[in-house]
């Protein structure tokens, strides 16, 4: 397939800091609710632990290297709050954290290639968890926006890409409702409590950098998103309405109080007092907080009604809690999968990008993860990941079209530079376009990560 994107479209690839960076406890840094919960027996597949993850805490100018090689001109990645603040409050500030991510930015600026700073990507400071209740209280919010106004401070006059809040989704529901990720807690009552604190603290960390810093700093802020697609399960209006219903209560549970000023109708309608509200003070705050829609993709299933509650599904595809949502989710046994067991639909990508097009009035779009998982193996030193850069020609292929098409999608990070923990599945599954040998850190470029820096240059 032939694509042409346009001159400015940026390409990147992505990572986040507890996924690669070990060093856990180095230098003064805190431990994470993460740190916490990879010591619960049973929690982690094979016992992993991110202690050491990829060591990129003391391979990072290596691995600037390594993204130069790829062409790519940014790189998105997460600072963690526990490395910079070990308590998560401002009273304890760890110089040699900040030190760390300077170094790691200068070494990307001095290589053209531009910071994209996730503030959050999961990582919570345990003194938070243990102290305030986490993500439960609303003391969340305002340690959270300490937090970002310290790196909004450090970091601002060279980093101008920030990312609140990473997949709130996961947070809340994998987090807070199925006990999956930490901090491993099972409830239909905190995910709606957790994800309204999110909402607010991303809300407040941008009224703070738009309030001091962005004028002089020159700078956008937004908040990234994760949402599969789901497509109708037959031509029925119960079933389009599954669809519809499923995407509000996955998407537009974060979306809809940032472009439209409230909840879905349909989480209005079904969660009644679960779902809490905003005060006309704080539905102004939240709306028009983000000056671009970040979106993580990863695959699409088919939805239809049930009236049951026997919908629940896999832990990484259901959009929610399914009782909530009376959604049946399904996929067609012919579509390939990945070793995630996650379906390759490359159109539904474009549908997704569609919908949030015609839902949202068109925002400017930045496609912040996109990848897929795969056993890979190597070979005379060759990691033939054929499956991997099918994987790529496909989406990107919708990503094209769906440009033509009229949707502002402004950029695609690719997930990801290389192969890390992958929380709960520990280091079983590889995304990768570099492989990993985790027993000696070596780094080795795979067949996507020489077709991906090709593919750059053809499209430039």
């Amino acid at each position: 397939m032939t694509t042409t994107f346009p001159k400015d479209f940026l390409w990147g690839a992505a990572t986040s800091a507890y996924q690669i960076e070990g060093g856990h406890l180095a230098d003064g840094k805190g431990p994470s609710i993460w740190d916490a919960f990879c010591q619960v027996p049973g929690k982690i597949l094979n016992g992993d632990t991110g202690n050491d993850a990829c060591d990129h805490y003391h391979k990072m100018e290596e691995d600037v290297l390594m993204m130069k090689a790829l062409n790519i001109e940014a790189y998105r990645f997460s600072i963690s709050w526990s490395r910079l603040m070990p308590n998560g409050t401002t009273s304890l500030i760890n110089e040699a954290g900040i030190d760390y991510y300077n170094r790691l930015i200068d070494t990307l600026i001095k290589h053209g290639i531009t910071p994209w700073v996730t503030l959050y990507h999961w990582d919570l400071p345990l003194a938070i968890q243990l102290e305030y209740d986490g993500w439960l209280s609303d003391e969340s919010i305002r340690l959270f926006t300490d937090y970002a106004d310290l790196c909004y401070s450090r970091f601002g006059d060279r980093v101008k890409n920030w990312i609140t809040i990473n997949e709130a989704w996961v947070i809340a529901i994998l987090g807070h409702g199925q006990g999956v990720f930490a901090p491993g807690r099972t409830s239909n009552v905190e995910p709606y409590q957790v994800g309204h604190n999110l909402i607010l603290a991303h809300a407040h960390a941008v009224k703070c950098y738009r309030d001091k810093y962005q004028s002089e700093q020159k700078g956008q802020i937004g908040i990234t998103n994760n949402c599969d697609w789901r497509e109708p399960a037959t031509d029925s209006d119960l079933d389009k309405e599954a669809a519809q219903r499923a995407l509000e209560f996955f998407l537009g549970w974060f979306a809809d109080p940032i472009y439209l000023g409230q909840y879905p109708q349909a989480m209005r309608e079904r969660l009644g007092d679960r779902l809490p509200t905003f005060t006309d003070e704080q539905r102004a705050l939240v709306l028009g907080s983000s000056d671009f829609f970040g979106l993580n993709h990863y695959t699409t299933m088919y939805a239809a009604h049930d009236a049951g509650d026997d919908s629940a599904g896999d832990v990484y595809g259901n959009g929610g809690l399914s009782e909530d949502q009376d959604v049946k989710l399904s996929v067609d046994p012919q579509w390939e999968k990945t070793s995630m067991n996650w379906a390759v639909v490359p159109w539904g990508c474009g549908k997704l990008l569609h919908w949030i097009a015609n839902r949202y009035d068109n925002p400017e779009i930045y496609i912040t993860e996109n990848g897929c998982s795969y056993n890979d193996t190597v070979e005379n030193g060759i990691i033939a990941d054929t499956k991997r850069i099918d994987f790529f020609e496909g989406y990107l292929g919708e990503c094209n079209k769906a440009i033509n098409n009229g949707v502002k999608l402004k950029g695609y990070f690719i997930w990801s530079l290389m192969d890390n923990f992958e929380w709960a599945s520990g280091y079983s599954k590889r995304f990768g376009i570099h492989y990993v040998d985790f027993h000696t850190l070596k780094r080795t470029p795979k067949e996507s990560a020489k077709w991906f820096a090709k593919y750059i240059v053809n499209n430039k």
